[in-house]
């Protein structure tokens, strides 16, 4: 029992006394009761000594010495290390400015300074080398898409009526083109290439086709022509299927409305025919008081778009009446004839309308209120509108003095190509089903067919749904009376 508390004694002298605190002897030392850190009394610095009385703890696991060579590693870094660190800075710059992101932001703290001229150019380097292919360059690609700008094909269109207020081409929903060549309409397949005569007008009169229209879903055509008639065609039996009279002057613009055919004429009329009724002339809308240019019902057939050589566009509504002389909106920022009119096909209280040489503007109006939305000036003659509703944009036909056509993108009115080749005006343009190719015919005796509008991304219609859309309007057909 002595021998190990003397030996307990003598290990607590020997620390004692490696750290210099005690000069006492070992039988008066006493161990603390409470806090192991807080000495006894009998263990108190003398004045004499030369020793300190502080506790000293053992900081040897806490990493002091790494902790301090980390602090003062800046002070004693070589030349080596320093370009190293520069190197490093850069690359980390580079990574910041390729990822979009801010360098200040990329990191909680922040004891570099700013890059000095020879750094900067080194970082910018790097950059002009690692950026290619980032997300700046992508988003240009997706805001322009290449058009081709020369024409698929060429086709001859011999003694085409050199007249801007006819409508003379139109194409089907069964994909066939219809071609109006003074006395004599063509029809050429588009699907199978072929071409062939429909009918020919006689030879020693002067009379001569005004207008050509197919109903919306079908293979009935609607021909009018300066006899004041429009005669109702059954393309693949080749045969009339019924005449409809009821102008007295020539019929230069028709448009269809499900089952009803709306007629313009050259003394500013306006007819609606149900082909289904024996008693066919269902309504009129007078109130232009020159020609009739163009007509074009909305999508969902509520409403009609009339613009005439008086220098005026109208809206009108689908209440079919015989003494109608009110339209809804009246048109009449036009200085010249209003030939080009269309609807856009996804917003459809939207219908636009181009005007003639002296006026050569095309407007966007908003039919609920008659206001106008945005308006361009085109410089040229305008003939006809039309819309791609898979790219949100239109492209437009022009007379003096580049006869070229021009694709617009909507809404902000900005041109996104020029497509030129013809050596006259354009007379007229029409679009195929699949909203592919338009077809321009000019007064250079040439139609032309331009890839414009192809997409990849394009809604395709099924061959079941296409089945039954013929056999529904051949169904249609034999409704005419």
């Amino acid at each position: 029992m002595d021998k190990i508390s003397k030996s307990r004694i003598g290990s607590s002298q020997n620390d004692l006394r490696t750290l210099g605190t005690l000069n006492t002897k070992p039988n008066k030392l006493k161990t603390p009761n409470k806090t192991p850190l807080k000495l006894p009394s009998s263990c108190k610095k003398t004045t004499n000594s030369k020793t300190n009385d502080r506790y000293i703890p053992n900081r040897t696991d806490n990493g002091i010495e790494l902790s301090y060579h980390l602090m003062s590693r800046e002070n004693i870094e070589n030349e080596h290390q320093k370009d190293n660190k520069r190197i490093d800075t850069a690359k980390r710059k580079l990574l910041c400015e390729i990822s979009q992101l801010n360098e200040k932001e990329s990191k909680i703290l922040n004891f570099n300074s700013k890059l000095n001229d020879s750094e900067q150019s080194f970082a910018e380097n790097l950059k002009l080398l690692y950026s290619a292919g980032s997300s700046s360059n992508s988003v240009k690609k997706s805001t322009y898409r290449h058009v081709i700008n020369a024409p698929e094909k060429i086709l001859d269109a011999p003694d085409i009526k050199d007249d801007f207020y006819l409508n003379l081409i139109d194409w089907s929903s069964n994909n066939c083109l219809a071609v109006a060549l003074n006395k004599d309409l063509y029809i050429w397949n588009a699907t199978t290439k072929e071409i062939s005569q429909l009918f020919s007008m006689d030879e020693n009169t002067p009379d001569y086709i005004t207008s050509v229209s197919w109903i919306q879903k079908g293979n009935v055509l609607a021909i009018a022509n300066s006899k004041h008639m429009t005669q109702l065609w059954d393309v693949n039996k080749n045969c009339v299927i019924r005449t409809l009279k009821s102008h007295s002057s020539r019929v230069a613009s028709l448009s269809w409305n499900s089952h009803v055919l709306t007629s313009g004429s050259r003394n500013g009329e306006i007819h609606h025919h149900d082909v289904r009724l024996a008693k066919h002339h269902i309504g009129n809308s007078k109130f232009h008081n020159q020609e009739v240019c163009g007509l074009k019902w909305s999508p969902e057939g509520r409403y009609l778009v009339s613009g005439a050589n008086d220098n005026l566009a109208c809206i009108w509504d689908n209440n079919y009446s015989l003494d109608c002389t009110t339209p809804l909106h009246v048109l009449r920022e036009h200085t010249a004839a209003v030939k080009a009119v269309s609807w856009c096909p996804w917003q459809t209280n939207i219908v636009s309308t181009g005007g003639g040489t002296a006026d050569g503007k095309i407007y966007m109006w908003n039919v609920y209120n008659g206001n106008v939305i945005q308006s361009v000036d085109t410089k040229s003659q305008v003939s006809s509108i039309l819309w791609s509703k898979y790219h949100k944009e239109f492209i437009s036909s022009h007379g003096y003095e580049n006869n070229q056509l021009i694709i617009w993108k909507y809404s902000d009115m900005s041109k996104v190509v020029e497509l030129t080749g013809h050596t006259n005006r354009v007379l007229k343009m029409a679009i195929s089903p699949d909203e592919d190719t338009v077809a321009s015919i000019g007064a250079d005796e040439t139609l032309r067919l331009w890839k414009c509008f192809a997409s990849d991304e394009r809604k395709k219609r099924t061959k079941d749904s296409s089945l039954c859309d013929s056999k529904s309007q051949s169904s249609f057909s034999r409704c005419i009376r």
